[in-house]
């Protein structure tokens, strides 16, 4: 196997990079975090009753959701490794990550349709092929940044791409959020019309703007010329990435640090509007209002742990980050009033950024030199889904048991403080 000729610390190239985050972030926010979930619980409640038939069975509205997002996960996690090794072995990472980029891009556009209970099935299915693709492009995206800046730039590199998605996202949003509040100006009498076009606005912009990464980066990271049987090979790298990380103490204590903390930041982000809406009834145009001011926050924050790093370290400020995690979901349980929620929301901001910046670039320092970056990074982010999935069929499974998403909150705090541990461990082992 041979590397591509890639110029690192090309500022073309990570500009082209991190647009890609500015394209694709538009679905995590409008979809996952602001929107959708506001209109889909509102959609799906019959008068005080927000529990819905779907497929014979009688759930909660938010169980379900949360129990699709975590389904959709799982299945990034079964196909992502394979289809990651296979592109390392064909040195074809683009056409891949452009794959499930249109493919995400599509199901946003066909969220058009889902325009209420009747269309449940529908809905539930554009949800769940949007995430596959959000999530099976990233795989991708991630195994370009060691490869084209250097180790002592990787965390601000990764910080860029945050941040501008962040700015992306949010500057989407409030479009969409100029056209909701003036809903009776614009003669809009059917009150799903506009959060609608939100999502077809959403996936036209994830396939507009991921058009100037897919010019800019090369093809693919690494080349070889394919032989024999893909799929075989495609294992075989598999096999080889694990034994390599078996092998590697610093891995061995990170990803399971990253694995349990991730499910907590991850659950707490897809379900935070939901939560808002559900439990305290706040009204969409008030939870867009407050995740707009949760992404600002978390464009600081991304860099504000980028510097606690260079000053502290990665791990000393991972280790801060989660602590401010578990004081968050502590503070969570008890909130009653729409302020309580907005001042909840402020110090999810400041530390979501950080903790997923600092993670994806602590990551990119630990894994041993190597030829085969894809195939190490299909390893976090199987990591990532399936801790994804897992936290969110919990979450969801308490919220239907209990009929509270107040109860599920528990579940976070016991989960940020085993990632805690693992981390206190994994800094002993680096001294």
């Amino acid at each position: 196997m041979s590397a591509v000729t890639i110029v690192k610390n090309e500022r073309r190239t990570i500009h082209a990079w991190a647009m890609y985050d500015w394209a694709n972030s538009s679905y995590a926010l409008v979809i996952n975090s602001a929107i959708f979930p506001a209109y889909y619980n509102t959609v799906t409640r019959n008068g005080d009753s927000d529990r819905v038939l779907f497929l014979g069975f009688n759930l909660e509205n938010t169980a379900l959701y949360s129990i699709a997002l975590g389904a959709a996960f799982g299945i990034v996690a079964l196909v992502s490794p394979l289809l990651s090794s296979i592109s390392d072995y064909t040195g074809n990472q683009r056409s891949f990550m452009r794959f499930f980029c249109y493919l995400g891009s599509a199901a946003c556009m066909g969220m058009f349709l889902f325009t209420g209970a009747d269309a449940l099935l529908w809905g539930i299915a554009c949800l769940m092929l949007a995430t596959i693709g959000y999530s099976g492009s990233i795989v991708f995206y991630n195994a370009y940044l060691p490869a084209i800046t250097d180790e002592a730039r990787q965390d601000a590199v990764s910080a860029r791409g945050y941040a501008y998605g962040y700015l992306g996202a949010t500057t989407l949003l409030l479009l969409n959020l100029a056209f909701i509040l003036n809903e009776k100006a614009l003669g809009v009498t059917d009150g799903t019309l506009l959060p609608r076009i939100a999502f077809v606005a959403t996936g036209l912009w994830w396939l507009g703007f991921a058009q100037i990464t897919f010019r800019r980066l090369p093809k693919g990271i690494y080349a070889k010329k394919p032989e024999g049987r893909l799929l075989l090979h495609g294992y075989q790298e598999l096999i080889k990435v694990w034994r390599r990380i078996r092998g590697e103490r610093s891995l061995r204590n990170f990803l399971p640090a990253f694995f349990f903390y991730i499910m907590g930041v991850q659950t707490v982000m897809f379900m935070a509007a939901s939560f808002g809406e559900k439990e305290i009834r706040l009204p969409l145009a008030a939870l867009i209002g407050t995740v707009l001011i949760l992404e600002y926050v978390a464009i600081g924050g991304a860099y504000l742990f980028a510097g606690l790093s260079k000053r502290f370290g990665n791990i000393p400020a991972l280790m801060t980050a989660v602590i401010i995690w578990m004081a968050v979901c502590v503070g969570a349980y008890f909130i009653r009033t729409p302020w309580q929620f907005f001042a909840c929301a402020f110090f999810i901001g400041l530390v979501m950024g950080g903790i997923q910046s600092l993670s994806r670039s602590t990551y990119a320092k630990l894994i041993p030199k190597t030829e085969n970056n894809a195939g190490f990074f299909s390893f976090y982010d199987v990591c990532e889904k399936v801790a994804i999935m897992l936290g969110l069929v919990l979450f969801g499974y308490l919220d239907n048991l209990t009929g509270s998403m107040r109860h599920s909150i528990v579940g976070l705090v016991i989960w940020f403080g085993i990632g805690l541990f693992f981390l206190w461990r994994l800094r002993r082992v680096r001294g």
